[in-house]
């Protein structure tokens, strides 16, 4: 098994491609250990030391390292890690568990609006935020102003005020006038 690496805009961020398929659809995001519950794949990469952070897409796993940590020490053991789980036949998400990916529902007179922002995230943004190991969902919108939820790669990432700011706050102030701002929101 041949495991390649990317690197993220996110310095803390690498984003493994294992050449397997990952995620049959939706995402995963375990911020913590403790959140790895779910998922045999994440509670053996957290057992690494110096693993912060563990987000799965459909063909990737992006693992965020401690700040005391360098990649050279933590990138072979993670390796390890992926390789040993895939050859196990374990499953990346444990019976039962469910995978987030999606946007929050919006219920509201703001309907059609909410619509618009959804599809310009899943055909513009959402795509090319999964190249850089990452994911952003909708999470609400209320009197001009989107909130979004950012995960993986652009969670913490340097460059992600940047790109909600001028990349996804300009794309959809343009096509939809009634977007005033957008803003991150942790969850």
């Amino acid at each position: 098994m041949f495991i390649q690496t990317e690197s993220t805009p996110n310095p803390a961020t690498l984003k493994f491609l294992p050449g397997l398929t990952v995620l049959e659809m939706g995402t995963a995001d375990f911020p913590t250990a403790a959140a790895a519950a779910a998922s045999p794949l994440a509670q053996r990469l957290f057992a690494v030391d110096g693993v912060a952070g563990v987000f799965f897409g459909n063909d990737f796993v992006t693992v965020t390292k401690g700040d005391d940590i360098d990649w050279d020490h933590l990138k072979p053991s993670i390796l390890g890690a992926i390789m040993e789980h895939f050859q196990s036949g374990q499953p990346v998400m444990a019976d039962g568990a469910t995978q987030a990916g999606g946007h929050a529902d919006h219920d509201g007179e703001d309907g059609e609006i909410v619509g618009q922002i959804k599809e310009l995230l899943d055909s513009r943004v959402r795509p090319a935020v999964a190249q850089d190991g990452g994911d952003i969902t909708f999470h609400g919108f209320d009197r001009g102003v989107v909130y979004l939820h950012m995960q993986g790669a652009c969670a913490g990432c340097p460059s992600s005020t940047l790109t909600l700011k001028m990349g996804i706050e300009n794309l959809l102030r343009h096509y939809i006038p009634e977007v005033t701002e957008v803003r991150p929101v942790a969850v």
